[in-house]
């Protein structure tokens, strides 16, 4: 990649001269002998920018991805359609740089996109007000427990065994110094764990294992307790299931990715955190508001919070003092470009195109399903493990899904599978016949 570098070594040698060092030698002589290599470094030579690519390209084809497999990977990152406008507006450079807007008189467009997306954020979750944004769904998770604790001044959080494990770990890390404690329970014995030092309830609705949760039920458990029922959702399933807020919830969390950002092997995704009024001020995270300017014409600037609420170190309200803000313009281009009707359908095509193959794979010597309603994932039990299934597959290009044996407490022949609306009929019945050449 020598073309990169633009000064030849004579050019480096009068730049050296021109402080007052001889050599490059000479520039390194304040680091210690023994904490430089001597000798050669044992690596290749260089190469040329077109072997470089050449290199790089046949490391990339090694990779296996969603563009060469079909993926039923689910638990939080989803294999969805993503249209073509979404990648096209947010390369361009004035969303792709920007920072969080302070100043509101250079911003309006980037304000304006965050007044949006918390609109649109609020319509589906049935909440008051939500930010923009958090780094992923589970750091949101962990702020509202912290939240929650501030607002009640409590220090345990009741979290149910059907929250997605990875989450449950990101809020233990967030809380392990704030001196909050977590218990793990069972959705039945919630009424017997709740006391008075209760700060919140956590849910996820559909559950880590994609079950449709009783929101109502569970609200109800609660009585009178202060303590704040969290909800952790998927923003697809909002568009057909009942709004959280609707039923009772107080904090509303949960990861945007599946609103438009690519699988990327893992991120960067965002996360989105809802409240209703009594919480309004205490909201980590960014917050856009709608106003009007000298002019008297609409404006768009930050509202509701200061940048000091996260500066303070130890009084500060969060530690979060960035956002995911290119993140969350995807979500709201992608959420603008299908519409209400359109999220509606993608919504609907995972839960047919999910129950369709949970209905054929049941019908499989061997196999079984875990009972109960679900939106567009659901756990089948395998006559194998669930491991030697997923290396299987991905020998004729299918990520089967994921091995819940990866998680602490769980069986090893359980096997999380995901759909979405991308999945055609010929792709599933290939799955189905897959999984039943595995018993011949």
């Amino acid at each position: 990649m020598h073309q990169y570098i633009s000064n030849s070594t004579d050019e480096q040698l009068r730049m050296l001269a021109e402080v007052g060092i001889p050599s490059w030698e000479a520039l390194l002589e304040m680091i210690p002998a023994e904490l430089r290599h001597n000798g050669e470094l044992d690596v290749p030579g260089a190469l040329s920018e077109l072997e470089h690519k050449r290199d790089v390209a046949n490391l990339a084809a090694r990779d296996a991805s969603t563009a060469t497999h079909v993926s039923f990977l689910g638990a939080g990152s989803y294999d969805h359609f993503i249209p073509q406008i979404v990648d096209t507006l947010i390369s361009r450079s004035e969303f792709y740089t920007a920072y969080t807007p302070y100043q509101a008189e250079v911003s309006q467009g980037t304000l304006q996109v965050m007044y949006e997306y918390q609109s649109m954020i609020c319509a589906l979750t049935g909440m008051e007000l939500t930010n923009s944004s958090m780094y992923d769904g589970a750091s949101s998770l962990a702020e509202a427990c912290l939240l929650a604790a501030r607002h009640t001044r409590r220090n345990k959080i009741l979290l149910l065994n059907c929250v997605n494990p990875v989450y449950r770990d990101v809020a233990d890390t967030y809380a392990r110094q704030q001196g909050l404690s977590y218990e793990l329970i069972k959705p039945e014995t919630l009424a017997d764990n709740l006391d008075a030092d209760t700060a919140a309830v956590v849910v996820q609705n559909p559950n880590f294992y994609g079950q449709i949760q009783d929101l109502a039920a569970i609200k109800q458990s609660m009585g009178d307790n202060r303590a704040q029922l969290i909800v952790v959702a998927n923003p697809i399933a909002l568009n057909i299931l009942e709004a959280p807020g609707n039923l009772g919830a107080d904090i509303v969390v949960g990861e945007g990715q599946s609103l438009g950002n690519h699988m990327s092997f893992g991120g960067p995704y965002l996360g989105f955190l809802a409240v209703n009024e009594p919480l309004f001020r205490k909201v980590p995270g960014r917050i856009a508001g709608e106003s009007v300017d000298v002019n008297g014409k609409r404006a768009y600037v930050m509202v509701l919070r200061t940048r000091e609420q996260d500066i303070r170190r130890e009084r500060a309200t969060s530690n979060i003092c960035t956002n995911q803000g290119l993140n969350a313009l995807t979500a709201c281009i992608y959420m603008a470009t299908l519409g209400k009707s359109g999220l509606r359908r993608v919504a609907e095509l995972c839960v047919h195109k999910a129950h369709y193959l949970a209905d054929e794979i049941s019908k499989l010597d061997g196999f079984s399903l875990w009972d109960g309603p679900f939106f567009n994932e659901f756990v089948v039990t395998c006559p194998r493990t669930a491991t030697d299934v997923v290396q299987e597959a991905l020998t004729v290009g299918i990520f089967a899904g994921i091995p819940l044996s990866r998680f602490p407490n769980e069986e090893p022949n359980d096997l999380l599978v995901a759909v979405t609306e991308k999945r055609t009929r010929e792709e599933l019945d290939d799955f189905v016949r897959f999984l039943g050449g595995l018993n011949k």
